[in-house]
């Protein structure tokens, strides 16, 4: 069976869906693997690098593909190129890409989004949101220290001594976690805040101090928070507005997949950091927790610079491809049997992700945005 993997084409992804450290997990079930010429160059593993573990490397890998492997969503045009019943794995945000999902259902694939993996202990290995937002967080921390006009560490020389700059994390899921222990290991005095009480003890053990706000907590399903009304938003808003103003580095983390990202900081509460502040919004390219936070752009409120994240864990696309290509393969191999596939739909991993199957769309909240009814 043939499994293709795709050189990305999408403006600023440097990631792949399969390094070639892995190729052989799949060869040693079974599957030939197919690779498009340059798909890895962007994450330094050349095409030889693919020969060289068994992987065919030919610009019509895609052709005949039994599954499809991507980071992006595959474009329209190429699912006519794979064999008939085919199964594509990428990250697939259906609310954006309804085309796709009508031209993937009418051809009868079967197509999985890599962020619907559910949040089971069974599924960590396969995981993607969770490790691309560890990938992000670090990226986080270094443009912060980057973009800073200061030390991170205290300093303490013949000539005086440096005070620690203080860094200010909302959002302590993976990417917040990981913002923290970055930050904090440069040598910031760090606090960090999360609607959700079960972060606290995890930023405390990090070193970093953890923010009580007087509000309920949030908890919500699979790890993630619940959604706020405004008028907790904007008593949130005022409770925070203290402590992001004494801050020389704001990082937000806070995004919730399938729904605009909260906005938790506003203009205001920027333009009173101290001048030569820097805030970093990984949220930007879902709506922002920043007000006027614009994807891929830097821009100054006040005396402040905002950087709003854009492909952030492109960015670092070696380590972001090495860990996206062990979730992905960890779900395809999941599916196989005998060296086919043999999607279990009574697997609750399976279930959770699967987007389309046999002429259907079975992820239930891209059915309402497509207008069918609900079996």
């Amino acid at each position: 069976m043939k499994v293709a993997v795709v050189a990305e084409t999408r403006p600023g992804e440097r990631r792949v869906a399969l390094v070639p450290e892995l190729v052989g997990r799949l060869t040693d079930a079974g599957l030939d693997v197919a690779v498009e010429p340059g798909a890895g160059a962007a994450a330094g593993l050349p095409d030889d690098s693919y020969r060289a573990v068994g992987a065919t490397v030919a610009a019509d890998a895609v052709a005949g593909a039994r599954a499809l492997l991507s980071v992006r969503p595959v474009q329209a045009r190429r699912v006519a190129e794979l064999a008939p019943n085919a199964v594509t794995v990428s990250f697939l945000p259906t609310g954006r890409e309804l085309d796709l999902v009508r031209a993937l259902r009418d051809a009868g694939h079967t197509a999985f989004a890599m962020e619907l993996v559910p949040r089971i202990s069974r599924a960590q290995a396969m995981d993607a949101l969770s490790s691309q937002a560890f990938v992000a967080g670090y990226r986080a921390a270094l443009v912060a220290a980057e973009r800073l006009p200061r030390f991170l560490p205290m300093s303490m020389t013949a000539s005086g001594t440096i005070r620690p700059a203080a860094v200010f994390v909302i959002g302590a899921g993976v990417a917040g976690l990981q913002a923290i222990a970055t930050t904090r290991r440069l040598g910031a005095v760090v606090r960090a805040y999360d609607v959700r009480a079960a972060a606290a003890e995890e930023v405390r053990s990090l070193g970093a101090e953890f923010v009580h706000l007087e509000l309920p907590t949030l908890e919500g399903a699979g790890g993630y928070a619940r959604k706020m009304t405004e008028e907790r938003s904007r008593s949130q808003r005022a409770l925070l507005a203290p402590h992001v103003a004494a801050s020389d580095v704001l990082i937000t983390t806070a995004a919730v997949p399938g729904r605009p990202a909260p906005m938790l900081v506003t203009a205001p509460m920027v333009a009173a950091m101290k001048p030569g502040s820097v805030v970093v919004d990984l949220a930007a390219e879902w709506g922002g927790n920043v007000e006027g936070a614009k994807p891929g752009e830097e821009i100054t409120v006040g005396e402040t610079l905002v950087w709003g994240g854009r492909d952030v864990p492109s960015q670092l696309p070696a380590q972001a491809s090495q860990l996206y290509s062990a979730n992905v393969v960890n779900l395809l191999l999941l599916m196989c049997a005998d060296g086919e596939l043999a999607p279990d739909f009574a697997d609750e991993i399976i279930a959770a992700c699967c987007v389309t199957h046999a002429g259907e769309v079975r992820h239930a909240p891209t059915r309402v945005l497509l207008g069918e009814e609900l079996p």
